[in-house]
């Protein structure tokens, strides 16, 4: 099992800056990729971006630029620096990792909520 927090979503203007924390705990030697999502009331959970073990980074087109994935292995923590945050990035923002010591399974966060305002 595999335990994640998530910490620093909140109320931001348009244009100003948030980073998103995610702690993880329990099994953590077997997770090997993370990400965060994010979902609006209405819409499907969608992927914003993800990060290996070995520190490779995928973003979602209307991220990139503006937001840094990044992990600290040895402290299990993942985060999601988001600069020049736009109206249309508002969502709860959920942590993800990749459990494969026993068949892949998914864990997830409880979410943080991000409120951007215009």
């Amino acid at each position: 099992q595999v335990q994640l927090v998530e910490s620093g979503g909140g109320l931001v203007q348009d244009g100003g800056s948030l980073r998103l924390s995610c702690a993880a705990s329990g099994n953590t030697i077997c997770i090997s990729t993370m990400g965060w999502y994010r979902q609006t009331p209405g819409k499907e959970r969608e992927l914003v971006a993800t990060i290996s073990a070995g520190g490779n980074t995928y973003y979602t087109e209307s991220v990139k630029g503006r937001f840094t994935i990044s992990r600290d292995n040895p402290k299990n923590m993942l985060y999601l620096q988001m600069n020049s945050l736009k109206f249309e990035d508002t969502a709860v923002y959920y942590c993800n990792a990749d459990s494969r010591c026993v068949g892949l399974v998914d864990y997830w966060g409880q979410g943080t909520q991000v409120t951007v305002s215009s």
